[in-house]
């Protein structure tokens, strides 16, 4: 497995592409979710707004790799740690966290996403 480098800026780019207009809309927001989040480590509402951001997008991500039937048992556990993660995020949130938030995404899609790249039902 690849690692992948934390972007600086923190934005989606191309790089992150899979090519499903619905998912690459959705990874975007995630990447400004947690850009929000090192910006304003002290705002709940903030950190709400990853997790329900989080949980729209993985919730769709796995709706559409068991329409496709997709193996996804691994793919789902990953989701679940990240989000137990976040569930126990305090607030402020802290540095290595927000360092955590940016590394576990950029790696996740890069070498777990990119694996689904053609294989769903899902508009390109």
């Amino acid at each position: 497995m690849e690692k992948v480098a934390i972007p600086k800026p923190f934005v989606w780019s191309a790089d992150f592409q899979v090519f499903y207009k619905q998912l690459d809309d959705e990874h975007k927001t995630l990447f400004q979710g947690i850009f929000d989040c090192n910006e304003k480590k002290d705002c709940a509402d903030t950190l709400k707004n990853l997790r329900a951001k989080i949980d729209f997008h993985f919730r769709n991500e796995e709706k559409a790799m068991d329409a496709a039937s997709y193996e996804c048992k691994d793919h789902k556990q990953k989701h679940k740690d990240f989000e137990a993660v976040l569930a126990g995020l305090p607030v402020p949130i802290p540095d290595d966290k927000i360092h955590y938030a940016m590394d576990w995404l950029v790696n996740h899609i890069k070498n777990t996403d990119f694996k689904y790249k053609g294989k769903l039902k899902l508009p390109e």
